[in-house]
């Protein structure tokens, strides 16, 4: 089973992202979990999303897991939050910073010898969406490194999911994802 763990404020997509995901993931005939757990449910405030894929049916419902990929989508959490909590030495990390990875894993410790991705998903979002929502680049660049789908089929399958927004909002998403699958490293 495919584990991920994300990370991030309310009102910064996680849960939308970890939803879009599950969707496209869901054509594919694999079972699919996307859900979320929120301290207090005010916007800003720190919240986990998590998705589950499996050939097989998932039996489980709990917010446990050993994730396979953990998703910091606010840069700040790498610090007030043990993003490594119940994770194996396998685990890869996708982190927003506009640090590069070498100034990211001296400035927290937990992250030496892990497999760190890290791209500023703040600044493409503003860039390419016109708003700090960075689910869609964190989505991009989940593609490139877990190389779960082919970006085509991915991207078709984000426009099936955004299609009731405007049309420069949905250009503007896959503009993000795209992006973010070029430059994250």
């Amino acid at each position: 089973m495919l584990e991920i763990r994300w990370y991030s404020r309310a009102g910064q997509g996680a849960v939308t992202g970890a939803k879009g995901l599950a969707d496209v993931v869901s054509t594919t005939g694999k079972h699919v979990q996307a859900f979320a757990f929120y301290g207090s449910a005010k916007r800003g405030a720190a919240m986990s999303a998590f998705n589950r894929v499996s050939d097989e049916e998932i039996l489980t419902h709990e917010k446990y897991m050993e994730p396979n990929y953990v998703l910091v989508i606010d840069p700040a959490l790498t610090y007030s939050t043990d993003i490594t909590e119940n994770c194996n030495e396998d685990t890869v990390y996708i982190i927003t910073s506009h640090l590069s990875k070498e100034e990211l894993i001296k400035s927290q410790p937990t992250l030496e010898g892990k497999k760190v991705f890290v791209l500023d998903c703040m600044t493409i979002a503003r860039e390419t969406i016109g708003r700090a929502i960075p689910n869609t680049p964190m989505l991009g660049a989940l593609m490139k490194v877990s190389e779960m789908y082919e970006m085509d089929f991915f991207l078709e399958n984000m426009k099936r999911v955004l299609k009731k927004l405007p049309q420069k909002i949905i250009d503007g998403n896959m503009l993000a994802i795209q992006r973010a699958y070029d430059e994250v490293n």
